[in-house]
């Protein structure tokens, strides 16, 4: 890592925040799912992503808007309409995870 403010060994280090954001089984495929489809219901989602529970995409909703990844907006319609979307925060990571694609299929290609 360049320059001291980035050390990972610092109890302020950059890369832990980030991994605490990113962190848990289901941040990253509601990003993805997010990134992929645009905004989306809450009922979408949990059709899309295989194997979540209600009480899981809801927490994890929550945890993502809460650290500023998703937002939440309300739609006064009858009934009310809720749609998910990433901000600008969250669009900032699509070429670190397209890079961290690549950078896991070429691993994948590799003899062990």
């Amino acid at each position: 890592m360049s320059g001291s403010n980035q050390c990972p060994c610092t109890p302020a280090c950059p890369l832990q925040k980030a991994l605490t954001w990113l962190g848990g089984k289901w941040k990253l495929p509601i990003l993805c799912s997010l990134m992929a489809d645009g905004p989306s219901r809450y009922n979408t989602l949990l059709r899309k992503i295989q194997g979540i529970s209600n009480t899981m995409l809801s927490q994890t909703l929550k945890e993502l808007e809460r650290d500023g990844l998703v937002l939440r907006r309300e739609y006064m319609e009858v009934p009310i309409r809720v749609e998910y979307e990433l901000t600008e925060k969250a669009a900032r990571l699509r070429p670190i995870l397209e890079m961290m694609v690549t950078w896991a299929l070429g691993e994948e290609s590799q003899p062990v």
